[in-house]
């Protein structure tokens, strides 16, 4: 069985020692369990495709390097927040820069103006949001490479790394976002920098669903300490002055804050809230986001439109994940103005195929056609969209391998966006 057995780099099937039995399929909120307990099983008898064997082999071996990484704190910082506390969450907004010269009377440049789509490198000097990202990631990589081969080691530091960033009282992040993204000489309360966690916590939430199938070391303590962070944490995501703010936000801002708040509150067992964001996204956010034709005119005026459409895009993908699994077919969704995520989806399959050529909107910098895969594959799959699979076929994929046929989920954008 894969509970007692490890892949080796060439995917043969070899006694694992120190292995726990074989989980079953786990409540995750975002990816379809029982698909993940399929996928298992055909790796563990022998029936994989060669896709999924690829897929699992560049997933160990991201699971391998964290094994030997971290664990991060927001505690690492060199910065303290304006609460005086560490313990809270610090990034500076990225695309902010400081527009006079830096001078005794001006240390920092004051005002700071946006350049979007421009990183500002003085972002990098507050570690929080980099942390969080390798951190996140981490959690994610080692949970799933416990998940399909039962390897105690990867659960531990999966567990280890959770610990520090969740819950140890000396390490933890308190649950909030208060000072994420904020902009130097402003003390205006702003919601953007709510995007730090909802671009990627999801992925989190699976990592915590997949260790709460069996893990080895994943003790009832430390369930019981992620519910009452994530407890904590929905109810500031729903009702601080920031989360009103990003919650009003049109753009993928808005679409992020709710697919985190769903899928946190699925996780906490609040189905009825849950199934009222995802419905709720679907009349308040297709008629604004998306016109007729399927194009998305509030993330093309950006100046790296081709990246912020699929990124609005990653957000739909995962939220038509979560909605599956609580019986509601975002994938079937029909605004009034006729327009479907199939169709949004559809839009981007010529760019996807030829590059900035067939793209006649503005995208500074690396145009890589690779980052549609994700959303590609979710709509073959669930919406049975032939197009998007056909480009599939045809179009560069990830250049660290296309890990879809083990993860079965949208997967966060890299590097993330404002």
């Amino acid at each position: 069985m894969l509970g007692t057995t490890i892949l080796t780099a060439t995917l043969a099937v070899v006694p694992l020692s120190g292995a726990t039995a074989a989980p079953g399929a786990p409540h995750t909120v975002v990816t379809d369990g029982k698909k993940l307990a399929a996928v298992r099983a055909a790796l563990d008898h022998g029936t994989a495709t060669p896709a999924q064997r690829a897929a699992l082999k560049t997933v160990l071996a991201k699971a391998d390097d964290a094994l030997t990484a971290g664990p991060w704190s927001v505690m690492d910082k060199p910065t303290t927040p304006p609460s005086g506390d560490k313990h809270d969450y610090q990034s500076q907004a990225p695309y902010q820069w400081a527009s006079k010269p830096k001078t005794p009377d001006n240390p920092q440049g004051c005002p700071y103006v946006n350049r979007d789509g421009q990183r500002n490198p003085e972002a990098d000097a507050i570690t929080d949001h980099t942390y969080r990202m390798v951190a996140w990631d981490a959690i994610y990589y080692l949970s799933t490479a416990w998940y399909y081969t039962g390897d105690a080691k990867y659960a531990q530091r999966a567990a280890l790394d959770i610990r520090t960033w969740f819950l140890d009282p000396a390490t933890r992040m308190n649950p909030n976002m208060t000072y994420s993204q904020i902009v130097p000489c402003k003390d205006t309360i702003s919601g953007t920098g709510i995007i730090d966690s909802t671009q990627s916590f999801t992925q989190v939430l699976d990592a915590f669903a997949l260790l709460d199938s069996g893990a080895p070391g994943w003790t009832g303590q430390d369930r019981s300490g992620v519910r009452s962070w994530l407890t904590s944490y929905l109810g500031w995501m729903q009702t601080s002055p920031q989360a009103k703010l990003e919650l009003a936000a049109t753009n993928n801002h808005g679409t992020f804050l709710d697919l985190q708040n769903a899928a946190t509150a699925a996780y906490l067992g609040k189905t009825d809230t849950a199934k009222k964001i995802v419905r709720d996204a679907e009349k308040k956010r297709f008629p604004v986001q998306f016109d007729a034709n399927g194009d998305q005119p509030l993330e093309l005026t950006r100046t790296i439109s081709w990246h912020y459409v699929n990124f609005n895009l990653t957000a739909w993908g995962r939220m038509a994940e979560v909605g599956h699994n609580l019986g509601i077919d975002v994938w079937g969704y029909r605004a009034a103005n006729g327009v479907t995520l199939r169709k949004v989806v559809d839009r981007l399959i010529p760019a996807a195929l030829h590059g900035a050529d067939s793209w006649p909107h503005q995208q500074i910098g690396v145009f890589d056609q690779s980052i549609a895969a994700d959303i590609f594959h979710a709509a073959a799959e669930e919406a049975h969209d032939t197009a998007a699979a056909g480009a599939l076929k045809q179009m560069p994929l990830p250049a660290g391998g296309d890990t879809w046929a083990v993860r079965l989920s949208c997967f966060p954008l890299d590097p993330p966006l404002k």
